[in-house]
């Protein structure tokens, strides 16, 4: 491991622990590569794996094409989803337990069997998939005021925070998911609409595009899985006392609240 890896590992661990955000990875270290983030976001999970947490999945971030042009990078990126990070519907969550948290709404898809590319397609995704169920991913991040490249936030787990899934499952096999529409809502408010085309063209597309990306690391899904496949619409600031409400057409619902400590 390099002096740099090193060094940006232990600064996001940091950060995290103590609830202090550090400054750009990519403006400490100019010269920081994607595949030094992702030896970084690896060894980070390693502690974490360390410190007793369980991985139960990846989220994909960047699935739409206004962020990718804003990062200037021409496909997503992705992270690990932590059994202590997963919370039940309806919570309302520790305000204080993340540094400058957003909301994304989000369709997840639980895998019913293992799926590990290359040249995975869409209808695999649809085959492999055991239900999709609502959910709200709370990103977060250890840069501060998301002062972010590519490399930043690859590094940072794809500035994860937790996950809120929905309490029902629904089999993906007679849905469009291209059409299932949402309505998002805050504190009661409409606040944005979208559909699922928004993710990649198609949720799905998202979870094969993973798929194919993870092959090139060894490492591919498996049955039980927990995937986020990216956010129907923009991500919105929370702030305490904010309840936010994600309604996905023929899907469900999924709602998230938070409160100060």
């Amino acid at each position: 491991m390099s002096l740099i890896i090193e060094q940006a590992v232990k600064q996001l661990w940091e950060a995290d622990n103590n609830k202090d955000p550090i400054a750009p990875l990519t403006e400490m270290y100019p010269n920081l590569t994607l595949e030094d983030a992702y030896a970084i976001q690896k060894q980070v999970q390693a502690w974490k794996l360390d410190s007793g947490s369980r991985v139960i999945g990846h989220k994909i971030g960047l699935t739409s094409k206004a962020m990718q042009n804003a990062l200037g990078v021409p496909e997503p990126d992705f992270g690990s989803l932590f059994d202590d990070t997963l919370l039940p519907e309806g919570s309302f969550v520790d305000y204080q337990q993340f540094l400058q948290p957003k909301v994304e709404a989000e369709l997840a898809f639980v895998m019913k069997h293992d799926l590990k590319g290359p040249g995975i397609h869409f209808h695999d995704v649809i085959r492999a998939t055991d239900y999709i169920v609502p959910a709200f991913e709370i990103i977060d991040s250890r840069i501060r005021n998301w002062e972010i490249k590519i490399q930043d936030t690859i590094a940072d787990n794809a500035s994860y925070g937790a996950l809120v899934l929905g309490s029902r499952g629904i089999p993906v096999d007679d849905l469009d998911l291209r059409t299932i529409g949402l309505v998002l809502e805050q504190n009661g408010e409409v606040i944005d609409t979208a559909a699922g085309a928004a993710v990649l063209g198609h949720p799905a597309a998202a979870v094969a595009w993973l798929c194919n990306k993870l092959a090139a690391f060894g490492e591919g899904l498996k049955a039980g899985d927990i995937v986020l496949s990216g956010s129907f619409t923009k991500a919105y600031e929370a702030k305490p006392g904010d309840v936010y409400t994600a309604h996905f057409g023929g899907v469900g619902r999924v709602q998230v609240g938070f409160k100060e400590r």
